[in-house]
């Protein structure tokens, strides 16, 4: 299964992370794989979506999480989380207060990826 793809919604491309049930170090493989995909795109120009649903998360997965958030940051211009339960709050915490970005959280793909492309 490729977790890192380009799927289109309403005509606008974005980058999905399929997470669901992997393990820790599955988690670090995928995260990455979109630091490689997002830095090399123009600035400010990546929608970006991941599943977290039954996604395992060690302290080096979310360290790697958090690294990667900080590099492909200027490259992003929106980002939704589905799953973001199976992060805990504590590690959903600590990545946005170190990447200093916003991750929405949402129930479903579909409301993210519509909220992804209302602008």
């Amino acid at each position: 299964m490729d977790r890192v793809r380009w799927i289109t919604h309403q005509g606008k491309q974005i980058l999905f992370l399929d997470l669901t049930n992997c393990t820790a170090q599955e988690v670090i493989q995928s995260v990455n794989e979109v630091q490689r995909i997002v830095t090399t795109q123009p600035i400010n120009s990546v929608r970006t979506l991941s599943d977290l649903n039954g996604a395992q998360f060690s302290r080096d997965a979310v360290t790697r999480i958090k690294e990667v958030a900080v590099f492909d940051r200027p490259h992003v211009s929106r980002e939704a989380l589905v799953g973001a339960d199976s992060l805990p709050q504590v590690f959903y915490d600590a990545l946005k207060t170190f990447s200093r970005r916003e991750f929405p959280r949402f129930k479903t793909r579909e409301e993210a990826m519509d909220w992804l492309v209302t602008r």
